[in-house]
């Protein structure tokens, strides 16, 4: 972003460079110094700053100059930029009439001439007139900027892209935003191609892809090597702590995420039930420090959805959704699980409009002073409702049991029975969702019957299934698909397990294949379980690779 600017003027060109040079030395590192010789050529000087949008933060200009006294000039300066602070450089025998432009001009100060030393009597002027208007500046935002329309499941994946990828940006509903439409214009954008996404540097994406978004945020879409001792598939709590664990211990680690780092749980607005954090912490800080902790000890991350595994002479080949393969000697399954769907008539129609799957995060501010209702009662359900009420003017959960008591801890019942805007119906549940372009009513079948409501924005929790249609056969699955290891396997499928060893705790029907976290069967459904399965998931990959 450029620097705010410093104009002084002064048609004595000695005086002007003793004044510029005072400045720079001063101010040089937070502010552009630049100078006129005359009034008129500072006002051609503010006018050209002002198409550029630039910020002018002071005027410092003589008053004796011919043309256009310094009054005059800081009086038509003001139309262009009436925030800036305004001095008067006077000579003593203008000073009367420097009192006298206080009022006329506006004027914030005047200094005698010469204003030697500055230390004393210049700089503390200035420093306390800068002090003051950086009160009041609100820079411009340079950073990305999404234009959509808030019911849009185009406009919706795009703001969750960035928000998962914890890539800060600025949004612009037309509906709340009417300016947002006029910053189309102005870049020539045909409002139709929305969702919008404006980038610092003038580029602009009409409609994107997540592969574009990635492809344009820098995210690393290409292995650096064709083979690794280990790739983990999967950046939640248990990859992550693999990949960590992996690294640090000499293996070249791989893992691939086609979602987002940090996972299910990256999406949490606060854990508070983590070992060593006493006041918690959200799931985005948590994957972020597991990120940044991870690429520190060596691990490489890649932004690919993994469509297949297979095996061959003990190699195990793990293909992305591109077509790019590696090979490794030992592969980690850590997918977790994703949030049940709502099978009820509307649901599909809405998802994305007014009906969210998970946290939605990004939604959280577009919720503000509105009635919003979650489904689910357990922990996820109970994090999301702390977390949206405090933007929601009341938050509706909608649970079907009898109460919380089963399914969440007790830390997060206390706080929602401690919230007076979060209001717990149990014995409830939702039968039907209508509207017209977005979500607009709720059925719901509750102790009293069935009721209609009003509704904008539904989160639902309810429940969660592994991400498992896409592995081989060879890989054996219970009946809902997570991931059968170590004794569980001996157990339900010992027909599997050819090898005459026993597999190792975390091994999976296929020999150097390895499951950690929510996604493996029996599994404790807790971040801590899941850091904990994907830090001795190594372990036994030295194990492993020790009999190769």
């Amino acid at each position: 972003m450029p620097k705010p600017i410093l104009l002084a003027i002064d048609d004595d060109v000695s005086v002007l460079e003793a004044v510029v040079q005072d400045l720079r030395r001063h101010y040089g590192q937070h502010y552009r110094i630049i100078r006129a010789v005359s009034g008129d050529a500072a006002l051609e000087t503010c006018r050209q700053l002002k198409e550029r949008e630039e910020t002018v933060a002071l005027f410092l200009s003589d008053q004796r100059m011919p043309g256009m006294s310094g009054v005059e000039f800081l009086q038509q300066a003001m139309a262009l930029y009436p925030d800036a602070k305004r001095v008067l450089l006077t000579a003593y025998a203008d000073t009367e009439a420097a009192i006298r432009a206080i009022n006329a001009a506006k004027i914030h100060y005047y200094l005698n001439k010469p204003w030697d030393p500055p230390e004393v009597k210049l700089y503390p002027v200035l420093d306390d007139l800068l002090e003051s208007w950086k009160q009041g500046y609100r820079p411009a935002y340079e950073g990305i900027q999404v234009v959509g329309m808030r019911w849009s499941a185009a406009d919706y994946q795009v703001r969750d892209f960035l928000a998962r990828h914890r890539v800060e940006y600025k949004w612009l509903s037309p509906e709340q935003t009417p300016e947002a439409l006029e910053l189309l214009k102005k870049r020539g954008i045909d409002d139709t191609k929305m969702p919008v996404v404006l980038f610092g540097d003038g580029s602009v994406l009409l409609q994107p892809t997540e592969q574009e978004m990635a492809a344009k945020l820098g995210l690393p879409m290409q292995a650096r090597q064709e083979f690794y001792d280990v790739v983990v598939i999967g950046a939640g709590p248990a990859g992550l702590a693999a990949g960590v664990y992996g690294a640090s211990e000499g293996l070249r680690t791989l893992i691939v995420e086609g979602e987002s780092v940090g996972g299910q749980a990256g999406s949490s607005s606060k854990i508070e039930n983590y070992l060593g954090f006493p006041q918690g912490l959200s799931g985005e800080e948590l994957a972020k420090r597991a990120y940044i902790q991870a690429q520190r000890l060596g691990a490489e991350f890649l932004t690919q959805r993994v469509t297949s595994i297979r095996t061959e002479n003990k190699y195990h080949i793990v293909q992305m959704a591109d077509g790019q393969e590696v090979i490794c000697h030992v592969c980690l399954i850590a997918t977790g699980v994703s949030y049940c769907m709502l099978d009820i008539p509307g649901a599909d129609r809405f998802s994305g409009a007014g009906m969210y799957y998970g946290a939605a995060l990004s939604e959280a501010r577009g919720c503000a002073d509105e009635e919003i209702y979650v489904v689910g009662g357990a922990n996820s359900a109970g994090q999301a409702a702390m977390h949206f009420s405090r933007y929601a003017s009341k938050v509706r959960m909608l649970v079907r049991g009898e109460s919380l008591t089963k399914s969440m801890s007790k830390y997060l019942i206390d706080q929602i029975e401690a919230t007076p805007n979060i209001v717990v119906e149990t014995g409830t549940e939702v039968v039907s969702v209508s509207g017209d372009s977005h979500l607009e009513c709720l059925t719901l079948k509750t102790p009293r019957g069935e009721e209609t409501r009003h509704a904008n924005s539904l989160f639902v929790f309810i429940g969660a299934a592994p991400k498992t249609d896409w592995l081989p056969d060879s890989i054996v699955c219970d009946n809902k698909g997570f991931i059968l290891a170590g004794p569980d396997l001996k157990v339900r499928a010992a027909q599997a397990w050819t090898l005459d060893r026993d597999p190792h705790l975390l091994e999976t029907s296929v020999p150097g294949i390895f499951v950690a976290g929510d996604v493996r069967f029996n599994s404790v459904k807790r971040c801590a379980s899941a850091v904990g399965e994907g830090s001795i998931a190594i372990q036994f990959v030295h194990q492993y690779l020790a009999t190769l």
